[in-house]
C-alpha cells in the first residue's frame, strides 16, 4: 500500500491517496484556525482504517503550522474525542 499525504490548498481540503484513491477532509481556514468541515474516504478504501490515519495526519499537520482547529465534521469530533492527545488544538 503506497499512500501520499498533502494538503491541497486549491480545493481546500487535506487529502491521503492510498492505491489510486483518495480520501479527504475539506476545510476552511481563518488565521490561526483550521475548521474542518467534512470527511470522505472512498467505498474502495473502506474498513482499512483511514479515517482514523486520515484524522491524525491532519491534526499533526494543523499542529505543525501552529494552528488550532474548529471540529465541524462529525466524524473528526468523534475522533478527537477518543484521542485526547490532541485537545491542545481545539479552540
Amino acid at each position: 500500500m503506497t499512500e501520499t499525504f498533502r494538503d491541497n490548498a486549491p480545493l481546500h481540503r487535506f487529502e491521503l491517496e492510498v492505491d489510486g484513491h483518495i480520501a479527504f477532509v475539506r476545510y476552511t481556514r481563518q488565521p490561526g484556525v483550521v475548521t474542518l468541515v467534512h470527511t470522505e474516504v472512498p467505498e474502495a478504501l473502506g474498513g482499512r482504517g483511514l479515517g482514523g490515519r486520515l484524522a491524525r495526519l491532519v491534526l499533526e499537520a494543523v499542529r505543525a503550522e501552529g494552528a488550532k482547529v474548529v471540529p465541524v465534521c462529525p466524524f473528526i469530533a468523534a475522533w478527537m474525542k477518543k484521542h485526547p492527545e490532541f485537545d491542545d488544538l481545539r479552540t
